[in-house]
C-alpha cells in the first residue's frame, strides 16, 4: 500500500499530477482544492495517498492532510459514492466543510457537489453522521503525534483560565474543542454538532470554539 509520496512535481493536469519519486513517476489524482495549493512543475511536493485497486485499474489519490484522506475513505464506504464522487464532495466543501455538513445533517451542502443527487447526499449524512466525531477527533491525535500537547479541562468549573490552557493550534482546534467538551461530560454526538456549528459561525481558535459550543449546549430556557 502506498500511503505517502514525496518527490518532484513533473507536471500538472486539471485533475492530477505526475510526481517523480527517485526516477519513478506516479500519477496522482487530487481534489480541486488540493490542486489549487500544489506547487509548480519542478518543485518539491509531498502528498498522503490512497490506492484504489480494481480488477482493471490501479489509481492513486492524493491529499495534503490525513483528515482529507480519512474523509475520502469514509465517503467511499457509502453505497453509490465512488472515488469520483468523493473527490467532487471534497473539492466543493474541503475536509472541514464535510465534517460540518455531516455532523449537522446538512445534506444540501453535500448535494452542492458536482454529480451528487439528493438521495446520495442524504445517504452520506445518515451513514456517516455517527462516524464524523471520530474523524474530527483525528486532528487532536495528529497534533499529539507531532509533539503538540492537547490539554483538556480538568473539572466542570469552566472559566477563562481553563479554556486558555487548551492548545490553540489552528490545525487541530476543532479536535481540541471536541476533546474538551467530551471531558466535561458531553456526549460525542452533541459535542461534535456544537463544535461544527460554532466553526460554521466563524469561531476558529480553540478557546472561541469552546465558548461558542458551550453556549449552544447550554439548556434553553
Amino acid at each position: 500500500m502506498i500511503g505517502k509520496l514525496s518527490g518532484r512535481l513533473d507536471y500538472r493536469a486539471t485533475d492530477h499530477v505526475l510526481i517523480d519519486v527517485g526516477g519513478v513517476g506516479y500519477m496522482v489524482y487530487c481534489s480541486e482544492r488540493t490542486m489549487a495549493v500544489l506547487p509548480g512543475p519542478g518543485e518539491a511536493v509531498s502528498l498522503f495517498t490512497e490506492l484504489l485497486v480494481r480488477e482493471d485499474l490501479l489509481q492513486l489519490f492524493g491529499f495534503t492532510t490525513l483528515i482529507e484522506k480519512e474523509w475520502h475513505r469514509m465517503l467511499m464506504t457509502v453505497q453509490g459514492v465512488g472515488a469520483k464522487a468523493s473527490m467532487a464532495i471534497l473539492s466543493t466543501l474541503g475536509p472541514d466543510g464535510v465534517s460540518r455538513a455531516v455532523t449537522l445533517g446538512d445534506w444540501n451542502a453535500i448535494k452542492a457537489a458536482k454529480g451528487i443527487g439528493p438521495k446520495t447526499a442524504q445517504k452520506v449524512v445518515l451513514e456517516l453522521k455517527d462516524k464524523a466525531p471520530k474523524v474530527m477527533a483525528m486532528g487532536g491525535s495528529l497534533a499529539a503525534a507531532q509533539g503538540t500537547v492537547v490539554a483538556a479541562p480538568e473539572n466542570d468549573d469552566v472559566n477563562d483560565d481553563v479554556i486558555e490552557r487548551v492548545n490553540t493550534s489552528s490545525a487541530s482546534s476543532q479536535a481540541e474543542a471536541l476533546s474538551a467538551l467530551i471531558n466535561l461530560g458531553y456526549a460525542h454526538g452533541d459535542a461534535a454538532s456544537a463544535v461544527a456549528q460554532a466553526a460554521g459561525d466563524g469561531a476558529a481558535e480553540t478557546p472561541a470554539l469552546i465558548r461558542a459550543a458551550l453556549k449552544l449546549l447550554a439548556p434553553k430556557e
